[in-house]
Order: structure tokens, then C-alpha cells, then sequence
């Protein structure tokens, strides 16, 4: 996605002092970006509180789905990955949901003014390599909100942790968490989900049916795995529709509550002497079969409009590291410090 530079000679006040990776800027004219506490988007309906982070500031799956006391301000780890405005849950049309406005907010604590998410990639840009940049266009091209993924009650950390590598990879962008033993501890699985955590939209609920109240609500097919007379084989369905695949719990299998509140069943063909697979497996050929799916029909998986575009990739540039989000709140300081510099900006970017 192309997407222009910030001047440096029409913001040459404005940008004296932002750290630049080459050269570096003179050390009269360096100013110390302090640490920088991560940005809080709206919290989510269910939101769960966790664990303190990485040393780099990287989110492990351990961290945000194990459940913490809550913190001060009554927020939890997940709402921390949000980082540009969240969507009110009764927002939208009903019939393709995308969770992000095009505003960042910087928090209360932080000041500044809000941002655009042309003016979050502009300023992040020169400090994101090429390779790093190009990769995330790709990722975001291939990105959709009209798969979606639900875990129900999981109770092995390892098959969270691969469902949402699986997620990742395909290009499956909104991941749902229904909590099922808040109080159990597990080892740290990062080796198997490879980080994928990072890049994707993960919302914890406390119960089926919240969850998939608001699913509906967005405008998705509940779609469960279960193995019964009115299941649909997978290969028939049409997933150009959006949906949302519901897995369940290794030795339960879906819920009673789910089953009910679903608006269809369905099964992957088995050829073996087993009768299921692994649930993450099945999360991951279920995902795989819906994009095939959606490539044959509609010619491409990713959907997400321009502006939709636009602002993921803004979304994702704010979550590529920590600093990148302290170089955007000196951004803000600045804009709000100084709004006629940069309204002089805006009208020059536009003419």
C-alpha cells in the first residue's frame, strides 16, 4: 500500500528532536522518549486482566488468557493490543464487521492530540525497515474479518496456542477466547504459536452466549464442529458468507449452550478408524478449506476495504514494537502543543 512520507522541511520544528535511525540526530537535539505504558483502546465486553509483559514488550498466549487480578484502572492485558480506536460492539451495518475506527487516541495519562491512521503510518514509516514494512503490507492485504475463529472452553494451552498460529498464517484476522477454567495455570506455549498472538484481534468472553450474541450481531454465521445427523459437511457450505467456526473442548467436545445457540452444525469427513481430530488440527483445516473456499469463489481471501486497509496497517505498525508507540505519542504531544503547525500540514498534504 502506498502511502507518502512526512516532509521533513514543512515539519522541520515539529520533527527536530524525533529520534531518526540514520543518521542519528546530534545529541543537543535528541529528546529521551520515556517508557511509555501501552495504549488502551475501548475495553472489551469481557476483557480479562494478565500478567506484566516481555521484556521487549512482546505479549505472550500465557499472558493474555490467563486470568490475573484485575489492574487499577480495571482493564486488562488484551485491551493493551488494541491500539487504534475500537468500534462500539452495536456499531456497523450487520453485514461486514470491522473492529477499528480510523482514530488513535492517545491515553489520558499520555496526552495529545488524536491521529489519523495516515498520520500514525507516515510517522512510523521511516522507522519500520523495508523488509519489516513490505511484509506487513502483505499480511494486511491478505487479511479478513469475514472468517473468524471461536476456542470454547480449551483446556490444553498448547492447542490455544496453534489455533492461533493456524489463525495467523491464513490470514483469519478476529480470534474469540471463551474462557472455560480461569483459575488454571499453564506453562508458556510462545514455541508454538510463534508470536502469532501479536498480529491478531483476540477477544475473551466469559460465556457462549455473549459471544455469540455479539457474533451475530456483527453479522456472522455460527458455524460448530460437531459430529451428529444434521451436521453439514464442511466441503458444502458457503463460506463467502461471513462465519464464525466454533472448536470445542478436547474431551467435551462443544458445549450444550453452543450447539443450541449455533445456527448449524458441521463435520470434517474422517476416512480412519478414529471418529475426531485434534482441535487445533480441526481449527486449521476448517480455516484452510474456508479460504480455498472463498479464493474459488470470490477470487482472493483477503476483503478488507481501502480504508479498512489503511487503518490495520496503521494497527499493526503501532503493535510492531514498543518504541514505535512512544514515537507516535511524541507525535501527538506535538500536534496538540502546536495544532497550527500541523493544521498547515494537513492543507498542504490535501492541495
Amino acid at each position: 500500500m502506498a502511502s507518502r512520507t512526512l516532509s521533513v522541511s514543512s515539519l522541520a520544528t515539529a520533527f527536530a528532536s524525533f529520534p531518526r535511525p540514520k543518521p542519528p540526530p546530534p545529541p543537543s537535539l535528541r529528546i529521551p522518549i520515556s517508557p511509555v505504558s501501552r495504549i488502551r483502546a475501548s475495553p472489551l465486553s469481557t476483557a480479562a486482566a494478565a500478567t506484566d509483559g516481555d521484556a521487549d514488550g512482546v505479549d505472550t498466549v500465557e499472558q493474555i488468557l490467563v486470568a490475573k487480578p484485575t489492574t487499577s484502572s480495571g482493564k486488562g492485558r488484551i485491551d493493551r493490543l488494541m491500539k487504534m480506536q475500537r468500534r462500539a460492539d452495536g456499531d456497523g451495518d450487520g453485514r461486514r464487521w470491522f473492529p477499528y475506527l480510523d482514530v488513535f487516541r492517545p491515553a489520558a495519562a499520555e496526552g495529545g492530540a488524536e491521529l489519523s491512521s495516515r498520520e500514525v503510518v507516515e510517522v512510523l514509516e521511516p522507522h519500520i525497515m523495508e523488509a519489516r514494512r513490505e511484509r506487513i503490507s502483505r499480511a494486511v492485504e491478505n487479511r479478513s474479518y469475514s472468517v473468524c475463529l471461536v476456542v470454547e472452553g480449551l483446556s490444553d494451552f498448547g492447542n490455544v496456542s496453534a489455533a492461533f498460529r493456524s489463525a495467523d498464517a491464513l490470514g483469519v484476522q478476529s480470534v474469540h477466547v471463551i474462557s472455560c477454567d480461569n483459575n488454571k495455570r499453564y506453562r508458556d506455549n510462545r514455541h508454538v504459536s510463534m508470536g502469532a498472538e501479536k498480529w491478531l484481534d483476540i477477544e475473551l468472553w466469559n460465556s457462549t452466549a455473549e459471544c455469540f450474541h455479539a457474533l451475530k450481531r456483527r453479522g456472522y454465521l455460527i458455524a460448530t464442529t460437531y459430529l451428529g445427523n444434521d451436521s453439514v459437511c464442511v466441503y458444502d457450505m458457503d463460506w463467502s458468507h461471513p462465519t464464525a467456526i466454533v472448536v470445542g473442548n478436547e474431551l467435551r467436545g462443544i458445549s450444550d449452550d453452543a450447539l443450541k445457540l449455533s445456527d448449524l452444525h458441521c463435520s470434517v469427513p474422517m476416512k480412519g478408524m478414529v471418529d475426531s481430530f485434534n482441535v487445533s488440527v480441526a481449527a486449521g483445516i476448517l480455516m484452510h478449506h474456508a479460504v480455498r473456499d472463498r479464493v474459488s469463489r470470490l477470487g482472493h481471501h483477503g476483503d478488507l476495504l481501502p480504508e479498512e486497509s489503511k487503518i490495520l496497517l496503521a494497527e499493526f505498525y503501532l503493535r510492531h514494537r514498543e518504541s514505535t508507540a512512544g514515537i507516535v505519542h511524541e507525535y501527538a504531544k506535538r500536534k496538540a502543543g502546536n495544532p497550527q503547525l500541523f493544521f498547515k500540514y494537513e492543507l498542504s498534504q490535501n492541495f
